[in-house]
C-alpha cells in the first residue's frame, strides 16, 4: 500500500509476530498504522458461543485496521496472525503526517475504504439471504477479481475453515457445497485444493 521506502523515511518500525499471535484486540483503541511486509493477518470476531468469524484477511503488502485511525473508534474485531509475520508499525499521529505530505495516497486509502466497504455490503447480503453456495461463489469470485486475473484460472489459497469463517457457514456445509458447486461445473478440486 505505502511504498516501504516511504514507510522507512517515517521511520516505520518493522516487528515480527509468530503465528497465531494477536496484533491489537476487538475495543482496543488505534494507535498505529498497520502494513504486512510477510505473512498474513485476520480480522476476527468471537461470538459468545466461541464461533469465529472472520472480517477479513490481509496478506504482503495489505494494510489492516485503518479505518478505526480515520473514525477515531475502537477495533471492531481482533487482528490475528494466521502466520509468522513482519509488519510494519507506525504511530497515528506519523501516518496522518505522511497521508498529508502525499495526498495521491490519501486517495488510495479512500478508494480502498471504499472497495472494503462494497465488499461489506455485499458479504452482509449473502449471509442474510443467500443459499451457501451462492455465498461461497461470490466470496470466492471476489478473491479472484482482486487477487487472480479474470481470465486465468484462480487457486484459491483459503482453507474450507477459512471460508467457513468468512461466510458464516459451518465448516461441514462449506465442504458440501464446495462439492455441489464441482459437480454443477462452478469450480474445480485438485488435490484437495478449490480452483475458479
Amino acid at each position: 500500500m505505502i511504498p516501504i521506502e516511504l514507510l522507512e523515511t517515517y521511520n516505520a518500525k518493522l516487528r515480527t509476530y509468530d503465528k497465531n499471535t494477536t496484533v491489537f484486540e476487538e475495543l482496543d483503541t488505534p494507535r498505529f498504522y498497520y502494513q504486512i511486509a510477510s505473512g498474513s493477518v485476520k480480522m476476527i470476531n468471537i461470538s459468545e458461543d466461541g464461533k469465529e468469524f472472520a472480517q477479513g484477511i490481509f496478506y504482503d503488502g495489505n494494510a489492516f485496521g485503518e479505518p478505526p485511525l480515520f473514525g477515531d473508534s475502537k477495533y471492531p474485531a481482533t487482528a490475528l496472525c494466521v502466520q509468522d509475520s513482519s509488519i510494519y508499525i507506525l504511530p497515528k499521529s506519523v501516518f496522518f503526517d505522511l497521508l498529508l505530505a502525499h495526498p495521491d495516497l490519501h486517495l488510495k486509502f479512500t478508494k480502498l475504504l471504499s472497495k472494503r466497504m462494497i465488499y461489506k455490503a455485499k458479504i452482509m447480503k449473502e449471509v442474510s439471504i443467500h443459499p451457501p453456495e451462492h455465498r461461497i461463489m461470490t466470496l470466492l469470485q471476489h478473491l479472484k477479481i482482486n487477487f487472480g486475473t479474470a481470465t486465468d484460472e484462480y487457486e484459491v489459497a483459503l482453507t474450507r475453515q477459512e471460508i467457513s469463517n468468512l461466510t458464516g457457514l459451518r465448516v461441514e456445509t462449506v465442504i458440501r457445497s464446495i462439492k455441489n458447486l464441482e459437480k454443477n461445473n462452478k469450480l474445480s478440486i485438485r488435490d484437495r485444493k478449490v480452483y475458479l
